[in-house]
């Protein structure tokens, strides 16, 4: 049969916000222009609609949770009971799971197991017989360290964990990393590619050409923008936010600058990125990369508690334009008040191949090794 030709490799991305599947699909992407005859096997809970900017017929998806994360109470906070009872009951990994999951792996012939931090591919990927490959820039033992002050179950899953994410065959490190280790890939950051002009997507969005704009997300996490009416005291000013539609508040007239989009709309995030001047963010890995590439200014929210936070914050100070924003600035628009600062700042335009070229000349060349 022509499909089982096909060399199939199965994809565990954790439901952790969009962030982690955001990098899978550039992965993905890059794979296809080296091996267009690859096939992907999703394993995931993050909603199937996401990976839609794949060929249809490059990858089948299958609903299946394969990591817990962090519970979060908002987008910038956490919770840590919350998250421990989900790791109780999910963790250690019931042999059952573990070998249906191998088992559907040799069925569709599986060559290579991809983990964007779900370890429980890593886990199959063993039990299966197939070499496992881990698409980090943490990992999950490293980030329940910093709370086990708040809830010493967690030693247990962060000894758990480590022994896992060990047992991966290879690894790639997708800079900024948290933890870089000598001997494994390390790669520029990894972010899915702008693929419309920023000239059509402000002439579709209504934006003038010239005018500024302000891209204002939460990642994949929602959030009550509160302050959007705030907005209207910068009317020289086009905002757009992704969520905004989605607000519990619910939906009411909005000052003619601010655009607020659905959650899920048929804008391409990195093509709002990439036609933005400025983007106000909470500081998380995808966001960070996006921007990277864009160039754009960046004022980020740092999260204090999540040890990947000081990373991302020492890479935008030192690679990119940026400023932080506080919490409470945030939710209070106060940050309008560095607006024009951001605004001045100039694109920081960077050299080089995306991480996920980088990644994916690594993955083709362990299918024909």
């Amino acid at each position: 049969m022509t499909v089982s030709l096909r060399p199939h490799i199965a994809y565990f991305v954790t439901p952790h916000g969009y962030g982690h599947a955001a990098r899978a699909v550039a992965v993905m992407e890059a794979l296809l222009r080296h091996r267009r005859d690859v096939h992907f096997e999703i394993f995931t809970r993050v909603p199937a609609w996401f990976f839609s900017s794949c060929p249809p017929d490059a990858y089948d998806y299958h609903g299946v949770w394969t990591d817990v994360g962090l519970v979060q109470r908002t987008a910038l906070s956490e919770d840590i009971p919350a998250t421990v009872e989900r790791l109780a009951q999910f963790m250690p990994f019931e042999d059952d799971l573990v070998s249906g999951l191998a088992a559907r792996l040799r069925e569709t012939a599986c060559r290579l197991v991809l983990c964007d931090i779900a370890p429980l591919g890593i886990a199959v990927a063993r039990a299966a017989g197939i070499p496992s490959v881990l698409v980090e820039n943490f990992t999950w033992d490293h980030i329940y360290a910093g709370y086990i002050e708040d809830d010493r179950r967690l030693r247990w899953y962060v000894d758990y964990l480590a022994d896992l994410f060990a047992d991966a065959d290879h690894r790639i490190q997708a800079g900024p990393a948290c933890q870089y280790h000598p001997g494994w890939l390390t790669t520029a950051p990894i972010s899915r590619a702008s693929r419309t002009s920023a000239e059509l997507v402000r002439e579709q969005l209504g934006v003038p050409r010239r005018a500024p704009m302000v891209l204002v997300t939460m990642g994949g996490f929602s959030w009550d923008y509160g302050f959007l009416d705030a907005l209207a005291a910068r009317p020289d000013v086009f905002f757009v936010v992704p969520g905004g539609r989605d607000r519990p508040s619910g939906a009411v007239d909005r000052p003619p600058n601010v655009i607020c989009l659905p959650h899920h709309s048929t804008f391409f995030h990195p093509d709002l990125v990439n036609s933005s001047d400025v983007v106000i963010s909470k500081v998380g890995y995808s966001t960070v990369a996006e921007v990277y590439w864009a160039g754009c200014a960046l004022g980020y929210v740092p999260r204090p508690r999540f040890r990947e936070s000081d990373v991302l914050v020492e890479f935008v100070a030192r690679e990119m334009s940026g400023l932080p924003v506080s919490a409470v600035e945030f939710d209070t628009a106060d940050w309008l008040n560095r607006l024009d600062d951001l605004l001045a700042m100039p694109r920081r335009v960077h050299a080089g191949p995306n991480g996920a070229e980088q990644a994916a000349e690594f993955v083709a060349s362990l299918l024909t090794g």
